[in-house]
């Protein structure tokens, strides 16, 4: 296309020419820190899970480091209108987590106030969760958790704030009997995803797990 010949598709890291639906190239893709997390077994991000609320299992896919790609890749996503890399990232995600048999039952991911929505024009986490959902046959629900309040981005908050932030979360719809698996980009402190979390709980008879595409810990 013409727009690929005066506008080529550059690796975000060292600015090669890479194939219009990479991210990276390859000799970058090495740079990336994966977590290597097993699912069902104790990890960084269920440790602070457990602290907060009773999840069942948890994944991050790559180590969210402040100087590392895998901030760049993320920043991408949210920030520069690539929406397609939650598509990339979530089949990196499908290369290395295993639900064995024990998959979820439902999909959902952390959602934007509507105002944050029309000022980004995407939820970055539903492309990433749709693509998901197609891979391991999972339903997923993008409307399930409403978010009440317009703040700033939680990355943009000092900790204290973050602490301090009042529930912005409410369920749209009941849900009970459901195994949830909680889907966010970047897992800090586990607040956001334990004050949806206590909503799915309190809920009924549910129960919780979360995927994060980074760790910052």
């Amino acid at each position: 296309m013409i727009l690929d010949l005066f506008f080529p598709n550059r690796c975000i890291e060292c600015s090669r020419i890479i194939d219009a639906d990479l991210l990276v190239c390859s000799l970058c893709f090495e740079q990336i820190h994966f977590t290597h997390f097993d699912y069902f077994s104790e990890n960084i991000i269920k440790e602070k899970c457990r602290l907060l609320f009773p999840v069942e299992n948890t994944y991050g896919l790559m180590k969210f480091e402040e100087n590392g790609l895998s901030r760049k890749l993320i920043h991408e996503l949210k920030y520069k209108s690539r929406e397609n890399a939650g598509k990339t990232l979530a089949e990196w995600t499908v290369e290395r987590l295993d639900f064995k048999d024990e998959k979820p039952d439902i999909l959902v991911p952390v959602p934007l106030h509507p105002k944050k929505l029309r000022e980004r024009g995407y939820n970055q986490l539903h492309l990433f969760t749709e693509t998901l959902s197609g891979f391991y046959q999972i339903p997923f629900d993008h409307e399930l958790i409403q978010r009440n309040h317009y703040s700033k981005a939680q990355a943009l908050k000092d900790k204290k704030h973050r602490l301090e932030a009042v529930n912005p979360f409410s369920l749209s719809k009941p849900i009970s009997g459901k195994h949830v698996l909680l889907i966010d980009d970047v897992f800090t402190t586990g607040n956001t995803v334990s004050s949806i979390a206590w909503e799915i709980l309190n809920a009924g008879d549910n129960k919780v797990s979360v995927l994060v595409m980074a760790v910052d810990a």
